[in-house]
């Protein structure tokens, strides 16, 4: 089982440069150890301590109108108060500051103290989920310590490593180990969008957001999560590279208010023995495109269908989520080079990097009171909201945002693509709310939900 831990990762946004490992040279500084380090790095990280306010549950008797109208004022919920524990990594000396979204996204409040005790209360600037970061920035704060970003994609297996945080909140304390993997996608929170860093340097509960350091005190990764029975360290911790965080910090700057990842527009699978076998390949690399929107950016660079991508911008991809970490880092607007293989020839093809298209405009339509499904909210298939809600490329119509809590009752869900209403087929969010306003006693909704054709019917 795997359990997310929270750790925060101090930063600051500095040219890349490679680091350059030096051994003690006297037994005064074999001595020291990594107290050196430690009094460089330590200052940068924080504790976070966030307030989250979440609704009570309420009885399932209450989804229905009729007892919910019932027994109103009767056995409301009250909201229930949690308190967030964890840790984050200033980034620059004007208040910049990462940590995780687990730790900080739902948050009411937020405050950051310091090594040196000071407060600040903070608000999230941009937030991700899906890769668990979270960028927030301090009120009222000025010259304050930060750690140097380092080029992740020069750490290596077996380099030094120390972790720093507030681990089961005792206070801050560092961990020593060594980067025991890399290339860890998938392995730690999220859909696996990172390309994590692996380290052996014990991580634990309240660590998530805080600093994976080099020996020369840079910033290498976030503590992000653990591999772990017992919810306690057994020695596997995965930290998000630097370099992705880099890009949050820029995006923040601009004042980005979401993440904007690139959009690829395929659909891939990373290469196996047999798959490399039928393919006439020698070794198993790279990641076979199985699927391509006609909008991709890539079918517009020349690939197509059973091309296999084996590199971005010189760094070798072997998953889908390795190929989406390298196009993060890049960001949008720029350009990426793709080695592309087909037929046993690499090319290496330049490919813009874009955001998901919003055309056909969406038109998001919420149904009134008028229509059959009051509060059911639909919107037109197109790049964009495939994207947003992780869909086959060759989706189609409409889909179902929120089905609201009439829809709800009735079966849909969020990511449903509604194909007929009543036998009349619908391709527009307009044919969806004239169906259900114009229909009789009795409703069929035809649709797909995860590839398979799902039928409801239903009386009024």
């Amino acid at each position: 089982m795997i359990r997310a831990i929270l750790l925060c990762l101090p930063l600051v946004l500095a040219a890349p440069v490679q680091a350059e490992t030096r051994v003690p040279t006297s037994q005064a500084e074999i001595g020291l150890g990594f107290a050196p380090v430690v009094k460089k790095a330590a200052p940068a990280v924080v504790n976070i301590y966030a307030r989250i306010i979440t609704a009570g549950r309420q009885s399932p008797i209450f989804d229905d109108p009729f007892f919910r109208d019932f027994f109103r004022g009767f056995g409301t919920p009250q909201p229930r108060v949690q308190n967030s524990l964890g840790s984050g990594v200033i980034l620059s000396d004007d208040g910049y500051v990462v940590s995780n979204y687990h730790v900080v996204g739902m948050a009411s409040e937020i405050r950051v103290v310091t090594t040196d005790r000071r407060e600040f209360t903070a608000q999230v600037v941009l937030g991700d989920e899906e890769s668990d970061i979270a960028i927030l920035r301090l009120d009222e704060a000025r010259d304050l310590p930060s750690l140097a970003l380092r080029d992740s994609d020069h750490v290596e297996v077996g380099e030094l490593a120390l972790a720093i945080g507030n681990p089961f909140g005792v206070g801050q304390t560092v961990s020593s180990g060594i980067v025991s993997g890399l290339a860890r996608s998938g392995a730690a929170t999220g859909n696996g969008r990172g390309y994590f860093i692996q380290t052996d340097a014990p991580i634990n509960p309240g660590n998530s957001g805080g600093a994976l350091i080099d020996v020369n005190g840079d910033l290498i990764g976030i503590n992000t999560s653990i591999l772990s029975r017992s919810g306690g360290s057994n020695g596997i911790g995965f930290a998000i590279p630097a370099n992705l965080v880099a890009e949050f910090l820029r995006q923040a700057r601009q004042g980005n208010s979401s993440f904007a990842q690139p959009w690829a527009g395929i659909a891939g699978q990373p290469m196996t023995a047999d798959i490399a076998d039928s393919l006439g390949l020698g070794l198993p690399e790279g990641v076979v495109i199985s699927d391509l929107h006609p909008d991709s950016p890539l079918a517009r660079a020349g690939f197509a269908v059973g091309d296999v991508v084996t590199e971005v911008d010189g760094q070798a991809v072997n998953s889908p989520a390795e190929m989406k970490f390298r196009m993060s880092v890049a960001g949008i607007g720029g350009q990426a080079r793709m080695t592309r293989l087909r037929q046993g020839q690499r090319e290496t093809l330049t490919v813009a990097l874009i955001e998901a298209p919003d055309t056909p405009p969406a038109q998001e339509t919420t149904l009134t009171d008028r229509a059959a499904l009051p509060g059911l909210t639909v919107a037109r298939l197109n790049p964009a909201v495939i994207a947003r809600l992780g869909l086959p490329l060759s989706a189609r119509g409409v889909v179902v945002l929120d089905p609201g809590p009439y829809g709800a009752r009735a079966g849909l869900r969020p990511g449903d693509v509604l194909g007929a209403i009543n036998g009349d087929a619908v391709e527009t969010p307009r044919d969806v709310e004239r169906a259900l306003t114009e229909t009789g006693r009795r409703v069929q909704i035809d649709l797909q939900r995860r590839g398979q054709w799902v039928s409801l019917r239903f009386r009024l």
